[in-house]
C-alpha cells in the first residue's frame, strides 16, 4: 500500500517507519528542509528505543522516503496521514491551524479518491472541519478518518507494531476496507480494530489520556495522605492495584506527569467541555494536583534546609519527563530547576538522553555532568527526578564518595526505605516514611 505521512514529529516518524516495516511504501512530508535533509542522511531527530534500527533498514530498502514537496507524492498515495502538531492555545484549546492549513492545501491538489486520516490528537469535530476545508476546493470523492495514536514514549515501536487495540473512526465502508487492510498485519494475534463514528474516536483519545492522568493524580493525592497519616504508599498501591477493576498500571506516585500528551490533552478536554457548557470538575482537580505535585519535592527540600536554599548545591538525576526518551515537554524536573534557581541554589544535572534538549531550552543556568556520579561532586543533596534504569541500581559507594552528606530526595521511589536506612542514608521519597541517619 502507498502511504503519505504529513509531519515528521514524534507521531509522524513512528507511524511512517512502522508502516514501512510491514512492506508499505511510505513517504513522509515536512516543510522543514533541514530536518528532511537530515532524515535522508539517516539522522534521527528524536530518541526512541528500537526506532532507529527499523528507520535505517526501511530507508535503505527504499520503503521509507522523505520530501518537502507534497505535490509530488499525493497522487500516488492511497492513504494520507495527518501527523501535525496541535499545540495548546492561550485558552488551553488545541490549535488546529496546521491541520486545517494542510487540509485546505490538499483540497487544491487532490485529483482522485483518497482517505485522509487524522493521526494527531484533535478535538471532537475536527474530522468535520478537515472534510469541510478539503471540500471547499475539491469536489471529488474522499473520506476523512479519525485514527488516534496510543503510543507510550519509550516503547512506541512495540505499541505500534503490537497494539492492544486500534481505534478507527469512520462511517465510510470504502475507507473502513482500506484501513482494515492496512492494519491487518498489526492485529494478527486477535487484538481488536474498533470501528466507530469519527466524533467518538476523537473523544476516545482524550478520554484515555485524561483517565490515565487522573489515576496518576489520584495516587499522588493518596501519597500525600500517606505522608500525613503514617501509611506506606507502596503498600496501598499494591493493595488497590491487585483489584482487577483498578489494575496495577499508572498507580506509581511521584512528582507529577509531563510529556507532550497528558498535560495538553487534559487541558484541551477541560476547554472543549466548557465550549458545550459543561464544567469537567474532576479534570480541573487533576490539573491542580499535578501542578502542586511537580514542586512537592522542592517543598520537602526547603523544609530540610529550614527554608533556605541560598548557596546550596543540588545534584539532579533525570531531566526527561520519563525514562527512555529525550522529551522534556512539561517535565517535572524543569519545574524543580526553576524553583531551585529562584531560591538561590545551583544545580548540576545528568540525564542519559535529554541534556541537549534542556540546554537548548534553558541554556547554562545549570551545569551538565558527563555521568551520574560526576553530578554529585560538591553537592549537598541528590534529587532523583526521572526513573532511568541506570539510576535504579547505582553504585552506592560511588554515591557516598561523591556525596558525603548521604542525603537523597527521590521523586520516583526507586529504593527501599529500609535498605537506605541500613546504609546510613537520609532518604526522603514520596508517600513513604523517611530514612534518617
Amino acid at each position: 500500500m502507498k502511504i503519505t505521512v504529513i509531519g515528521t514529529g514524534y507521531v509522524g516518524l513512528v507511524t511512517g517507519t512502522c508502516f514501512a516495516e510491514t512492506g508499505n511504501k511510505v513517504t513522509c512530508v515536512d516543510i522543514d528542509a533541514q530536518k528532511v535533509a537530515r532524515l535522508k542522511e539517516g539522522v534521527m531527530p528524536i530518541y526512541e528505543p528500537g526506532l532507529e534500527k527499523i528507520f535505517l533498514r526501511n530507508s535503505k530498502e527504499g520503503r521509507l522516503t522523505f520530501t518537502t514537496n507534497i505535490e509530488e507524492v499525493i497522487d500516488q498515495a492511497e492513504i494520507i496521514f495527518l501527523a501535525l502538531p496541535t499545540p495548546p492555545g492561550a485558552d488551553g484549546s488545541a490549535d488546529l491551524k496546521y491541520i486545517l492549513g494542510v487540509a485546505d492545501h490538499l483540497g487544491k491538489i487532490l485529483k482522485d479518491y483518497k482517505v485522509i486520516v487524522n493521526k494527531s490528537t484533535v478535538p471532537v469535530g475536527t474530522a468535520d472541519k478537515v472534510h469541510a476545508a478539503i471540500a471547499k476546493n475539491y469536489k471529488g470523492e474522499f473520506d476523512v478518518v479519525s485514527n488516534p495514536e496510543f503510543l507510550r514514549e519509550g516503547v512506541a515501536v512495540e505499541d505500534f507494531m503490537k497494539p492492544d487495540r486500534v481505534v478507527v473512526g469512520t462511517r465510510s465502508e470504502r475507507a473502513k476496507k482500506l484501513m482494515s487492510d492496512l492494519y491487518a498485519p498489526f492485529v494478527r494475534q486477535g487484538n481488536p480494530v474498533i470501528y466507530m463514528d469519527e466524533r467518538s474516536s476523537e473523544l476516545t483519545k482524550y478520554a484515555a489520556n485524561s483517565f490515565l492522568a487522573t489515576k496518576i493524580s489520584f495516587m499522588n493525592e493518596i501519597a500525600q495522605l500517606c505522608e500525613r497519616m503514617g501509611a506506606d504508599v507502596d503498600m496501598v498501591r499494591r493493595g488497590i492495584g491487585s483489584d482487577e477493576r483498578i489494575g496495577k498500571r499508572f498507580l506509581f506516585p511521584g512528582i507529577g506527569y509531563g510529556g507532550s500528551c497528558f498535560p495538553k490533552d487534559v487541558q484541551a478536554l477541560v476547554q472543549s467541555s466548557g465550549e458545550v457548557d459543561y464544567s469537567f470538575e474532576i479534570l480541573k482537580a487533576v490539573e491542580k494536583v499535578n501542578a502542586h505535585q511537580k514542586v512537592h519535592l522542592v517543598e520537602k527540600i526547603k523544609a530540610y534546609f529550614n527554608n533556605n536554599l541560598q548557596g546550596k548545591k543540588i545534584a539532579l538525576w533525570g531531566l526527561a519527563f520519563k525514562p527512555n526518551t529525550d522529551d522534556i515537554r512539561e517535565a517535572p524536573a524543569l519545574a524543580m530547576i526553576q524553583s531551585f534557581i529562584k531560591e538561590g541554589a545551583s544545580v548540576t544535572a545528568y540525564d542519559p538522553e535529554a541534556m541537549l534538549n534542556v540546554k537548548n531550552q534553558i541554556g547554562d543556568i545549570i551545569q551538565y555532568a558527563s555521568n551520574q556520579y560526576e553530578a554529585l561532586q560538591g553537592a549537598d543533596i541528590l534529587v532523583i527526578a526521572t526513573e532511568w534504569s541506570e539510576f535504579r541500581t547505582p553504585d552506592f559507594e560511588l554515591i557516598e564518595k561523591g556525596l558525603p552528606s548521604k542525603v537523597i530526595f527521590d521523586g520516583r521511589n526507586l529504593f527501599e526505605v529500609t535498605k537506605m536506612q541500613e546504609m546510613g542514608f537520609t532518604y526522603i521519597s514520596i508517600g513513604r516514611a523517611s530514612a534518617t541517619k
